[in-house]
């Protein structure tokens, strides 16, 4: 479960304009939309919690409450133990991934022709359309008020636990220049190591986000999942790769900094 960097999902209270949360359980896809419901997956988004903790996050009547989780059990969303400290009272968890969120409130509007229209087969990039395609995914998404951003996190953090025998280096310094290395020579975008303990990455070019609308909000959830997963192996311990900076909150660059449990790196 989620303590800390580790678990199902991400950290992060649900904001007033993401009207819907979609969850993948084992039964099936799973939408909630009921506020209070919302924030109490978010709450366990964090890390488990007792009935009396989420009772007082939620600020609603614990019969209330009682009904929510019950219902959320049966949808396969939320699980629950018995506290080994006191078998009479039960530990929440979440049980299912938090996968996408949907708002009317962010849509995007932005010509997707505009796309295509960039992209030139004469150009001997071959990883052109693959930046074509995906791209064009992403703002159709946005166009709908679909964020998948925690699925695209995921799905990172998958790829940067196979990709990390091929630039693992005990010293951070090294292991930073084959990351930046292997992004260069995948284009994915051009990488300046600012700084090495603890690090902070710049990425120009980046093939997740340089073409896509300006939206406020960072939009590299895909390349944070993959940094995630690299550093928190180099590390040993769970890490955050946080995108500070992005294309699409107005910057020429994004800028990640990586930030291990308990500290700075060895």
């Amino acid at each position: 479960m989620e303590q800390g960097m580790t678990g199902r999902g991400r950290p992060g209270r649900p904001k007033p304009d993401h009207d819907i949360d979609l969850y993948s359980t084992p039964v099936g896809t799973r939408a909630v939309e009921n506020p209070v419901r919302r924030a109490i997956l978010a709450a366990l988004r964090e890390r488990e919690r007792t009935f009396e903790e989420i009772v007082a996050l939620a600020g609603r009547a614990k019969s209330t409450v009682s009904v929510h989780l019950q219902e959320m059990a049966a949808a396969g969303v939320v699980g629950s133990r018995a506290d080994p400290e006191d078998s009479r009272r039960k530990i929440f968890f979440l049980a299912g991934d938090l996968i996408a969120n949907v708002s009317p409130e962010e849509r995007v509007a932005d010509a997707l022709a505009a796309y295509a229209g960039a992209y030139r087969p004469e150009s001997g990039d071959p990883f052109a359309f693959y930046k074509l395609a995906f791209r064009t995914i992403r703002v159709s998404l946005l166009q709908e008020g679909v964020l998948l951003d925690p699925l695209l996190s995921r799905a990172g953090e998958r790829i940067g636990k196979e990709l990390y025998p091929a630039v693992a280096d005990p010293d951070t310094g090294a292991f930073c220049t084959k990351i930046a290395r292997f992004w260069e020579g995948h284009r994915l975008g051009r990488v300046e190591v600012a700084e090495t303990e603890p690090p902070v990455l710049l990425v120009y070019d980046c093939f997740e986000c340089a073409d896509l609308p300006v939206t406020g909000r960072p939009a590299c959830a895909f390349d944070s999942g993959i940094l995630r997963a690299l550093f928190s192996r180099h590390y040993g311990r769970p890490a955050a790769a946080v995108e500070t900076r992005c294309y699409s909150t107005g910057f020429d660059h994004c800028r990640f900094e990586v930030v291990p449990e308990g500290g700075s790196g060895s």
